[in-house]
Order: C-alpha cells, then sequence, then structure tokens
C-alpha cells in the first residue's frame, strides 16, 4: 500500500507542476521594459525568467527559445514569447502580440510614454523608438522586439 501511496503522490506532484503556473506582477514591468529597450539585455536571465513563468520552452527554433503562456502587455494579449540563444552575436527579445502594428504602438504610448515612429512610408513599415524597440508586421499582427550585439569579453 506504500507503494501505491508514493505513486499516487508522485503523479499528483508531477500534475500540480505542470499546471499553469500565475503570472508573476512583475511581468509587465520586467518583460515590456526589456522589448521597449529599457533594460539591459541578459538572454540566460530572461530564458530563467520566462521557464518560471510559463513553464519550458515550446520550441527552440531560429537562435531562440519560443514560450506560449496567458499574459498581457500594454492591454494587448500576448500570444508568443521569445528570448535568443547563444547562437547568434546579438542577445534579443521579443513577442508576437495580437494587435496591428499601429494599435499597439499607441496602446504602449498611452501606456508608458514611448512613441515608435515609422521609418518610411511603406505600407507596412518598422516601427523604432529611441531606445531602439521595434515594432514589424507580422501577418496581421505585431512582433515586438529588442536586439543588442553582445558584450565584449572583458580585456586583460
Amino acid at each position: 500500500m506504500t507503494q501505491v501511496r508514493r505513486a499516487a503522490a508522485s503523479v499528483l506532484l508531477a500534475l500540480a507542476c505542470s499546471a499553469a503556473q500565475a503570472l508573476p506582477s512583475t511581468f509587465g514591468p520586467v518583460i515590456g521594459s526589456a522589448l521597449l529597450c529599457r533594460s539591459q539585455l541578459d538572454n540566460a536571465f530572461f530564458h530563467s525568467y520566462m521557464t518560471a513563468a510559463f513553464g519550458p520552452a515550446v520550441k527552440h527554433e531560429g537562435g531562440a527559445f519560443w514560450f506560449k503562456g496567458d499574459a498581457t502587455l500594454w492591454g494587448k494579449q500576448v500570444l508568443e514569447l521569445m528570448v535568443s540563444d547563444d547562437t547568434d552575436p546579438t542577445v534579443f527579445i521579443a513577442a508576437v502580440i495580437d494587435s496591428k502594428p499601429e494599435e499597439l504602438e499607441a496602446a504602449i504610448h498611452a501606456a508608458v510614454g514611448v512613441r515608435h515612429k515609422a521609418v518610411d512610408a511603406s505600407q507596412t513599415p518598422l516601427r523604432v523608438s529611441n531606445p531602439g524597440s521595434v515594432i514589424a508586421y507580422h501577418n496581421d499582427k505585431s512582433k515586438i522586439y529588442c536586439a543588442r550585439y553582445k558584450p565584449l569579453p572583458p580585456g586583460p
């Protein structure tokens, strides 16, 4: 009977660990600031943060770990989050948002005062903020990201 109880406890523990976790209250400030290029980008930190918030990455492709979970930023639904791995000379964080770029830009401006200006007059222009955050068209949605070159290792 003891083995049956241990097995049942193991199953319950596994189910509890795999259940959706509550989103940290720091999600908006931490991830939102990073996407707006308002904080230091450290892919190891963001990978750990997103794993704690959403569980393991749903895929690892294109130089990034991809996460899915129930989250909003600036009042808009987040569909996917990506954080770079170490295969690229840049470190980045990105999100696909269920909103058109012009709507996302307006929501960000209203919430935190950051403007993303269109870089050209094309039908689907990139929108870039002064700190370097970019909003791009992603079909009928938006992709927002911040990318920086990795710092050089300390010299001799």
